[in-house]
C-alpha cells in the first residue's frame, strides 16, 4: 500500500492563536464557528454573534444543507455548497479551521470537516478542544462580525467518503463495508428515545457495530490520541485496514468516526448521509434492529 500523506485533521488553540495574532487570517486562513444546538437549548447564531474566535465567520449547517430532502441535514448540491463557502471568502487555496461551542468540546465541527473533504477540499482541520478551551485558555473573543472577501470556489464531490441508502442496504448482503454506529448505546439499542424526533424509533441498522462518538474525547474535550483511538476500534473489532461505512442518526456524529480513523492513518471512511433517519423510513423492517417496543429484532 502506498503511504499517503495526509493532511492535519487537527490544530490547536495555540497554533490558532498565534496564527491570529500574527495576522496569518484571509484568503489562506479562514475560522469558520460550526455550532448547532437542539431547538429551545441554546441559539448558535445569537451565541457567535455574542462572542467567537477573531475573524470566525458562522457557518450555518441549517442552510448549507439539501432543504428539499425529508431526511435530516443531507448534504448540499456541489453548486450549493461551492456558493455557501464562497461568500465566507473560502477558495481552494484556502486552510479551513473549524470549531464548534459544544460542551463536549466538539460536535458539528466535524461534520463541516468531512463535508469539505467530501467536496474535494483537503486543507481543513479541527481546532482541537473547540471553543470550550478557547474560552478556557483565556484566547481573545470577539462580538465583531466578520466580512471576508468573497471568494471562488470549485466543489467537486468525492464519492468515495459517501454512501447511500442503495449502497448500505447492497452491504447488508455483500458485507464488504464494516459499519459503525456513532450514537449511544440506548439510541443504537433502542430503549432510549431519538432526542427531538416524531416519528422516529430508535434502534440500529443489522450488523452495526455501536462506537458512541463521545468516547473519541477526552472529559477535557480535546480529541483523544491515536493509540487510544486505535485501541477503542480494537475493543471494537473494526478492521482500519478493511472498508469502513459510518452511520448516525442524521450523518453529523458519523463524522467523528471519520475522523477518529483518519487520526489513525486511515482517510477513507465513508459517511452514510441519510443515516438512521432515512433507513428507519425506507428500510425493509428485518434489517431494522431494536430492543424497544415498536421493533423486532
Amino acid at each position: 500500500m502506498v503511504h499517503q500523506v495526509l493532511y492535519r485533521a487537527l490544530v490547536s488553540t495555540k497554533w490558532l492563536a498565534e496564527s491570529i495574532r500574527t495576522g496569518k487570517l484571509g484568503p489562506g486562513l479562514r475560522v469558520l464557528d460550526a455550532s448547532w444546538y437542539s431547538p429551545g437549548t441554546r441559539e448558535a447564531r445569537k451565541e457567535y454573534l455574542e462572542r467567537h474566535v477573531p475573524g470566525a465567520s458562522f457557518f450555518d449547517i441549517e442552510e448549507c444543507r439539501d432543504t428539499a430532502s425529508p431526511y435530516e441535514m443531507m448534504l448540499p448540491s456541489e453548486a450549493g455548497f461551492a456558493e455557501y463557502v464562497g461568500r465566507l471568502g473560502i477558495s481552494n487555496h484556502t486552510h479551513v479551521v473549524v470549531y464548534d461551542g459544544d460542551h463536549l468540546g466538539s460536535f458539528y465541527a466535524p461534520r463541516v470537516w468531512w463535508m469539505f473533504r467530501v467536496f474535494g477540499h483537503r486543507t481543513v482541520s479541527v481546532l482541537n478542544g473547540g471553543f470550550r478551551n478557547w474560552l478556557k485558555e483565556g484566547h481573545p473573543v470577539t462580538s465583531e462580525p466578520s466580512r471576508p472577501e468573497p471568494a471562488v470556489f470549485k466543489a467537486t464531490l468525492d464519492r468515495s467518503l459517501l454512501k447511500t441508502y442503495e449502497q448500505v442496504l447492497e452491504n447488508l448482503e455483500s458485507k464488504r463495508f464494516q459499519l459503525v454506529d456513532s450514537r449511544s448505546q440506548g439510541r443504537f439499542l433502542g430503549t432510549e428515545p431519538e432526542p427531538d424526533a416524531v416519528g422516529l424509533d430508535s434502534g440500529h441498522i443489522r450488523g452495526a457495530v455501536n462506537m458512541p462518538f463521545m468516547d473519541f474525547l477526552t472529559e477535557d474535550g480535546f480529541e483523544k490520541g491515536p493509540e487510544e483511538l486505535r485501541a477503542l476500534f480494537q475493543t471494537k473489532k473494526v478492521d482500519l485496514s478493511q472498508p469502513l461505512i459510518a452511520t448516525c442518526r442524521k450523518g453529523v456524529t458519523a463524522c467523528h468516526v471519520a475522523l477518529a480513523a483518519y487520526l489513525c492513518g486511515k482517510p477513507d471512511v465513508a459517511v452514510y448521509d441519510g443515516s438512521w433517519s432515512e433507513w428507519f423510513r425506507r428500510a425493509p423492517p428485518e434489517s431494522r434492529v431494536s430492543q424497544g417496543k415498536s421493533e423486532k429484532a
